[in-house]
């Protein structure tokens, strides 16, 4: 898969009737390429797809798209434009279209019937693309120790293994898990002290294993 392809993967001829407009030269921030895109300026959503294309294909792998990783952030894509009327700037778009991401890699684990057996992927992130690291996890990214890490992360719950990729894979901030995810912001604090503990103990009891 050619990293440089990612961005066109979403389809612009299901978007119908929009118009197209030159995108600008001086770089934008997010908002700015939004307010364009959602007065119809399709040349600033491709601007916004190309900026967290990387994001939301990691997203997808590590939440266990796996292979189907890009049909669904070819879906997610398309169906971003066609909310983006909703959009009003209460979360990061990063965060917002993160979260539509995950939703429709949910959507491919129920249609697998799947729901409760998530498998992550995490060996298939895109090449080149970096890992966001804390010191909490990030010593077991290295290595050896990160099929260790993965595979202890396969046996987490699933809530547990949301919050965990979104703090510490995908370095999102609190108020962006908070956004992605949609739960409180005390459920998101709580859990992903809990869902670390037991990351933490899968990984002792990975490295007594070993000996």
């Amino acid at each position: 898969m050619r990293r440089g392809s990612l961005p066109h993967l979403w389809n612009r001829h299901a978007l119908g009737g929009v118009k197209t407009v030159t995108a600008p030269e001086v770089p934008l921030d997010d908002e700015d390429f939004v307010t364009r895109a959602q007065a119809g300026d399709l040349g600033a959503y491709e601007a916004l797809v190309a900026r967290h294309t990387a994001s939301a294909y990691r997203t997808a792998v590590l939440l266990g798209a796996g292979s189907d990783a890009e049909d669904v952030i070819q879906e997610a894509f398309v169906k971003g434009y066609r909310k983006l009327s909703r959009y009003r700037g209460d979360s990061s778009f990063r965060s917002w279209l993160l979260a539509i991401v995950a939703n429709e890699t949910r959507n491919l684990h129920r249609s697998r019937e799947r729901r409760n057996g998530l498998v992550l992927r995490a060996a298939r992130v895109a090449p080149g693309t970096e890992i966001g690291e804390d010191s909490a996890v990030g010593g077991a990214l290295a290595g050896e120790r990160r099929a260790t890490l993965v595979r202890a992360l396969r046996l987490l719950p699933v809530r547990d293994r949301e919050v965990i990729v979104c703090r510490y894979f995908l370095d999102l901030s609190e108020d962006e898990t908070v956004a992605m995810l949609g739960w409180p912001r005390g459920t998101v604090k709580s859990r992903t002290a809990r869902a670390l503990a037991k990351l933490r103990g899968l990984l002792d009891d990975a490295q007594v294993s070993r000996g």
